[in-house]
């Protein structure tokens, strides 16, 4: 899949950012980017695996992003800025295809989630405070739709459902497993 036909598919699931509401909406205003890395066979995902320490899901797999500072202005202004804190890859590098609809987590974050374009070579520098790895996961796998799992559990006294991405030695699942599963959606539509 190439920008050019990313970029058509997102088109129309860009709603507009009400900056002026931004920090009065419900949620806590965050926002991640879905970097795809192209490859000759195929562009891969980059995710990061938090460390257990974290206060905020720690120790799970994570897209690069954190919460919108108001210094920000816009949040992909956050995801592009995140990413950089947490990897070591900069604005420069992404080329925005779009983004989806924010997504509400079950731990009160309002997630905006961006779409970018990463030409190699990338080197990455892990912010080791937030960042015990990173790694790619073939957009391929995500858009197979006999990778994604339906799983529920009993989290916090409540019974909950969530989608699973399991990828060789990575387990995906809450939020970035739904953001990564809507972003097959849309680039499995013609729009």
């Amino acid at each position: 899949m190439r920008p050019d036909e990313i970029r058509a598919r997102l088109a129309s699931t860009c709603p507009p950012v009400d900056l002026g509401r931004l920090f009065s909406e419900p949620g806590v205003p965050a926002a991640v980017l879905i970097g795809l890395v192209d490859h000759p066979q195929g562009p891969g995902v980059i995710l990061t695996h938090r460390q257990p320490f974290l206060k905020n899901h720690a120790a799970e797999i994570s897209l690069p992003g954190g919460s919108v500072e108001p210094a920000d202005g816009h949040p992909q202004t956050t995801a592009l800025r995140e990413t950089f804190e947490e990897v070591g890859l900069s604005a420069e590098r992404v080329e925005l295809l779009g983004c989806l609809a924010p997504y509400m987590t079950v731990s009160d974050f309002r997630v905006y989630p961006f779409v970018g374009w990463i030409e190699p070579p990338v080197e990455f520098k892990l912010d080791a405070r937030e960042v015990s790895e990173v790694f790619e996961l073939p957009l391929s796998f995500v858009l197979d739709t006999a990778n994604h799992q339906r799983e529920s559990a009993l989290l916090n006294g409540r019974h909950r459902e969530y989608w699973v991405l399991d990828y060789p030695g990575h387990r995906i699942w809450g939020a970035t497993a739904e953001i990564l599963i809507e972003l097959a959606r849309r680039l499995s539509t013609s729009g």
